[in-house]
């Protein structure tokens, strides 16, 4: 599907789970005007086949439908609770404030890991000129990606800070128990730290401004004592990144379109101005 006619998907799927809401027969409160939450977490992520282009001094080709994998670590707790570790799983961590009975802006981070599947076949189109290279592509024909030639990832991470605009629905209240539904959305900034080995060249390996995302996302949420919270998301969105540094060389870069769907299992507490 064209990149823009999946935005607008988005967009669709956002205004209408929005919309859905006002036709309630009453209007039940999940959250109160005034309150902030603040919630940690982690997620796993499922991408789209996505062509990569690659440009330099030497060089400019295009990798097609390239598969990839999110890159989850087994839960333990060296890693997932140890202070100095927190990042690095894949996690989510996000800030929210309730500027009307139950609409909500929230500022949040998406730290996903993305990694290019290592011996695929893939079709390439394009042109090396890099010496020992000349040969690794014949234009259009399928070549198998190995970490001699190349080994791409976004694994510290692909992230994603993004501005959703959010709406919670109260399904449920029972003494200190609420069970609430969300539907929102928003747009952001993609900054990854791209670890990159491409034809031999040293990698890069730093934090870079490369492009911009845009989400839709659905959720239910158990919120005790008005406090305390557990949380799930299911997140799609679209990420363009034109402007991926591949190596230590500023000429080097690589572009491409991803496709994501990302599920989030979060905590948090909300507390009340």
């Amino acid at each position: 599907m064209h990149a823009y006619k999946r935005i607008r998907l988005l967009l669709c799927i956002w205004i209408g789970l929005i919309a859905t809401q006002f036709y309630g027969q009453e209007k039940k409160i999940a959250h109160k005007k005034g309150e902030v939450y603040a919630y940690w977490g982690w997620n796993r992520a499922v991408y789209g086949r996505s062509s990569v282009h690659f440009t330099g001094d030497n060089y400019n080709f295009t990798l097609h439908s390239v598969k990839a994998d999110d890159k989850p670590l087994n839960f333990n707790f060296h890693d997932y609770l140890n202070p100095g570790r927190v990042t690095i799983p894949q996690t989510n961590y996000r800030i929210g404030y309730f500027f009307k009975d139950n609409w909500a802006l929230s500022l949040g981070v998406d730290h996903m890991k993305y990694v290019v599947r290592p011996g695929q076949w893939v079709k390439a189109t394009g042109e090396i000129n890099v010496p020992g290279y000349e040969n690794a592509i014949q234009d259009g024909q399928y070549i198998y990606l190995d970490d001699n030639f190349l080994h791409l990832e976004h694994t510290d991470g692909l992230n994603y800070l993004n501005l959703d605009l959010e709406y919670y629905h109260n399904f449920l209240e029972a003494g200190f128990f609420k069970f609430n539904g969300i539907a929102g959305g928003g747009v952001g900034l993609v900054i990854p730290k791209t670890n990159s080995t491409l034809m031999g060249n040293p990698r890069h390996d730093k934090f870079h401004l490369a492009g911009w995302g845009i989400d839709a996302k659905i959720g239910a949420e158990l919120l005790f004592w008005k406090l305390f919270f557990l949380r799930t998301e299911l997140k799609e969105g679209l990420i363009a990144l034109p402007d991926i540094r591949t190596t230590s060389n500023k000429s080097d870069k690589a572009s491409q379109t991803i496709l994501f769907l990302q599920w989030n299992y979060t905590f948090g507490f909300s507390w009340h101005f």
